[in-house]
């Protein structure tokens, strides 16, 4: 039966959540909120939305968010042309793919943000099917994005592994059933990502990838 390797990919396969920290922060500050980088970094891999709900709160003036995502994703727009995969993301997917297993993308990053991700990342020919925020009507922590990523690929959750870097992603991917991998590379400490729902964690893709033999996707 097919297995399926679902995969984060902001702070888990590309190195993009501190752009998304600057891009937040000074989307905020535009607007007259001052928020610290280091709740806004929190903050990351939720929804737009969410996330500025969580930082914000909720007696917010909710007509200015979508002026403060649009203002997000013009700031962030312009590292497009030089988003950096982490070390040997292309490679772990790759490898996974050559060993049977089905890869899913499941991010809230869709139309030119997904495709620029997908360039640094270099490593299409393994990736079977996206999942974004946009097919599902909760993003993460909900389990609805991965499992969505699931029924693209076809397999029940006992048979997946679900890689990410956020509480966002744990949380998602243990509501969801499926075994959890926790990577350190988005910047959230490790106990973090256990108390979260993370059955073991590695520092980035590059570790994973050396340590295969040993880990939930062996």
């Amino acid at each position: 039966m097919t297995r399926a390797a679902v995969f984060d990919v902001d702070g888990t396969l590309a190195d993009t959540n501190h752009l998304h920290v600057t891009a937040w922060w000074e989307a905020f500050r535009q607007a007259g909120h001052q928020v610290p980088m280091h709740a806004v970094h929190r903050a990351v891999g939720l929804p737009s939305t969410d996330l500025i709900a969580h930082l914000l709160g909720e007696d917010r003036d909710t007509s200015r968010d979508a002026e403060l995502s649009a203002a997000h994703k013009t700031l962030y727009g312009q590292y497009f042309d030089r988003l950096p995969a982490l070390p040997d993301a292309g490679r772990l997917l790759e490898r996974l793919h050559d060993d049977g297993w089905t890869v899913v993308l499941a991010t809230s990053a869709g139309g030119a943000e997904l495709e620029a991700l997908r360039r640094a990342i270099d490593a299409d020919r393994a990736i079977a099917a996206t999942a974004s925020a946009d097919d599902v009507d909760q993003g993460k922590p909900a389990p609805e994005p991965v499992e969505h990523a699931l029924e693209l690929a076809g397999v029940p959750a006992g048979r997946a592994v679900f890689v990410g870097d956020t509480v966002w992603d744990m949380q998602a991917g243990a509501r969801a059933g499926v075994r959890c991998v926790g990577l350190l590379c988005g910047g959230i400490p490790r106990a973090d990502l256990t108390d979260a729902g993370a059955d073991v964690v590695y520092d980035d893709p590059a570790h994973l990838l050396a340590s295969l033999a040993d880990s939930p996707l062996a």
